[in-house]
């Protein structure tokens, strides 16, 4: 096995482990590349069906290539969507002119808290990587949330040799983290290797492109030539740039994720 087929091996084992343990489960989709591989990992682990519904929180200011990916996407592979909006907060006004971390919280850990709420979710599982930003690394691969859906990342249990701690108070839901140990150019090779689809806004048009994915108006692309995905993996191997250095709410605190996920944040 190479280290792709290991990383591989992995994932998918967390995905069945996480089905076998919890009676509820959804994914959490943004549409973006980690959550894309996750998805395709999950298609993978059970045959070619997605056994949970995909939960996108929609802020209401995604970007339209990113709405046609995921339609396209749920109609080839016969997802189940559970697409959801904070009504009340956009009806109020929510917006990032309100502060990017207030919006943040108001539109996606909010609304992810809703959506929570209303199906009953014992377990979430999410695309995120270690390498990422700093707050992910202190993650494990079966996090607990309380019944609020806040984390508490001072207390996170070990994980030693895939030995995972499953079993939690009634109320509590967890989020499953199937690509922990993925980096950023694992997943590039990964999506090169498996011919994997991907949103065309990460490909360079007029020298930029985007690295990371958010809404419209946090999100900034970055220059790049890179307009395959050979060029972009050859790109990362050589660059010193942050992956989210497109990314506002980063900029406005520099504690903002942790902030963030701290509250629900996914």
């Amino acid at each position: 096995m190479d280290h792709l087929d290991r990383l591989e091996a992995q994932s998918i084992f967390i995905l069945r482990e996480a089905y076998n343990k919890f009676r509820k489960l959804g994914m959490l989709w943004s549409v973006g590349k980690d959550s894309t591989v996750m998805l395709w990992l999950a298609l993978k682990a059970f045959y070619g069906h997605c056994p949970f519904p995909l939960v996108l929180v929609d802020t209401s200011f995604v970007p339209q290539e990113m709405l046609e990916f995921r339609d396209k996407m749920a109609k080839k592979y016969n997802l189940e969507l559970i697409i959801h909006r904070n009504e009340k907060a956009l009806a109020e006004g929510m917006g990032p002119q309100k502060g990017r971390l207030v919006c943040c919280k108001a539109l996606k850990a909010d609304g992810l808290q809703q959506v929570v709420d209303e199906y009953k979710f014992e377990g979430l599982i999410a695309g995120i990587r270690r390498d990422e930003e700093g707050s992910r690394s202190k993650e494990r691969v079966f996090s607990e949330r309380g019944a609020d859906s806040k984390w508490d990342y001072t207390n996170q249990p070990p994980e030693l040799w895939n030995q995972f701690k499953t079993e939690f108070p009634k109320g509590h839901h967890i989020r499953i983290h199937p690509l922990l140990q993925w980096d950023e150019l694992d997943i590039w090779s990964y999506i090169e290797r498996e011919k994997i689809p991907v949103v065309s806004m990460y490909f360079a048009k007029n020298g930029k492109r985007y690295r990371s994915l958010g809404c419209t108006c946090c999100t900034d692309p970055i220059d790049s030539n890179a307009s395959t995905v050979a060029e972009i993996i050859e790109e990362l191997k050589t660059t010193n740039i942050s992956e989210r250095a497109g990314r506002a709410q980063d900029k406005e605190d520099a504690y903002a994720m942790q902030k963030l996920r701290k509250e629900g944040y996914m």
